[in-house]
């Protein structure tokens, strides 16, 4: 595998680990008991679109520069 196939890799599993964060949030948020947990799981939430947000902008410019494979 060359760098860039592993670097992809890693991206693709920071979109895997954002999706799984951002179920995690929902399902703490819908059942929790105080404030408290309403903060950690927004900051979660918040989290997990961030990094969503900058392994996708990354994809798009490996993507740009034909590095990008789809890994199965």
């Amino acid at each position: 595998m060359t760098m860039s196939n592993n670097c992809n890799e890693y991206i693709q599993m920071v979109l895997s680990l954002s999706d799984q964060m951002l179920n995690l949030a929902d399902e703490g948020d819908a059942d929790r008991d105080d404030i408290g947990c309403g903060i950690l799981f927004g900051t979660l939430r918040d989290c997990a679109y961030k990094l969503r947000t900058l392994a996708q902008s990354e994809m798009m410019e490996h993507k740009k520069k034909g590095l990008w494979q789809e890994i199965a």
